[in-house]
């Protein structure tokens, strides 16, 4: 997770330094979270101390600044929907048009997720952003360990590797695991993004390790 020295300030307005804040950070104003570190005093109507407040990120800072990012591009597409941090630092998309963020066989998703990773590659280089959708990942991840075991019968039987569709690292993850303890076929990546693959063969053919990226 980035760390992110907290902004400590004396304030008339709690709002007002969320807002500063949120726009210093390039973060939504939900994801700033505020502690009290001293009330401010009225006289007269008027404050006579200010309020002295801590304000920090409610998470790692490149997620929340991509999570921002999406809410925008899907507000500008129309989209009636919500973005909120689900496990394991995944933006999750919520609402009554999330099936269409969706797409076709997930296309759109993976657009979208490829499109967040190409901007903040630089600030996490090696954890991926990752997008769900309407529990699109789920339903996906069962639906590939299903051709992960059907590509690697093809092999078998065509005694020959069988190349998959290009994919996402974690849907090339969750095949490299799906097949990792099978004791007839070895799998590896190739490729360069977005045409990264996985590749499946019968290890008679070859003894080279599951390879998980």
């Amino acid at each position: 997770m980035e760390r992110t020295e907290p902004l400590v300030v004396e304030t008339d307005s709690i709002e007002n330094a969320v807002l500063d804040a949120a726009r210093n950070w390039k973060i939504l104003p939900e994801d700033v979270q505020v502690r009290i570190l001293e009330e401010g005093k009225r006289f007269l109507g008027f404050f006579a101390r200010k309020t002295r407040v801590e304000l920090f990120p409610s998470g790692d800072l490149e997620i929340l600044k991509a999570k921002s990012v999406l809410s925008g591009i899907l507000q500008q597409m129309g989209m009636d929907v919500e973005v909120r941090m689900g496990e394991e630092e995944v933006l999750n998309i919520t609402g009554a048009d999330a099936g269409i963020v969706i797409g076709r066989y997930g296309e759109t998703l993976k657009a979208l997720e490829y499109l967040l990773n190409l901007i903040y590659r630089e600030g996490r280089p090696s954890r991926p952003i990752r997008l769900d959708s309407d529990g699109y990942r789920e339903r996906r991840e069962e639906n590939l360990k299903r051709i992960a075991l059907a590509s690697a019968r093809e092999a078998l039987r065509r005694r020959r590797p069988v190349t998959m569709e290009p994919m996402t690292s974690w849907e090339r993850r969750v095949v490299h695991l799906a097949l990792k303890d099978h004791l007839e076929v070895d799998t590896r990546s190739v490729g360069d993004e977005p045409q990264r693959r996985v590749v499946i063969w019968p290890r008679s053919g070859s003894r080279q390790k599951n390879r998980l990226n």
